[in-house]
């Protein structure tokens, strides 16, 4: 019964992390972008994120946040949401989920604790802008 069951492979949706000015904090802050870099458009997205690991040998962990965005359209972007800086020494975690027709897609993308830093960026299609990507 198992084998009848077929995962779909997620291609060409992935998360970027891009430093940005904000207006609030008035400094540059990295925020997590959802790049769909597919022929299709996603329906019914969620993005639910967490931040967990250990700092200074004691275990943290954050609260859930969650997105839904109705359509993410082919070859464009949205921004998910802002890392604040104490939560970079974590592993941010973020479940992605989302139809393709009527296909679910879901994928898990970590942000390796340490990892979303400047000397870690490329280009990101769609933004053309420097930063952290996870496929």
């Amino acid at each position: 019964m198992k084998e009848d069951i077929t995962i779909p492979k997620v291609e060409n949706v992935f998360l970027a992390a891009i430093q940005e000015w904000s207006d609030d904090f008035m400094e540059n802050v990295w925020y997590v972008h959802l790049v769909n870099d597919s022929d299709f458009d996603l329906d019914g997205v969620m993005v639910v994120s967490k931040a967990f690991g250990t700092i200074n040998g004691e275990m943290k962990k954050t609260s859930l946040l969650r997105h839904a965005f109705q359509q993410v359209p082919t070859l464009s972007v949205v921004k998910v949401e802002m890392i604040e800086k104490s939560v970079l020494e974590l592993n941010n975690e973020f479940m992605v989920t989302y139809f393709i027709g009527n296909t679910l897609y879901d994928k898990k993308f970590i942000f390796r604790k340490n990892t979303i830093n400047e000397r870690a960026t490329e280009e990101v299609p769609h933004i053309w802008k420097n930063g952290v990507v996870v496929r």
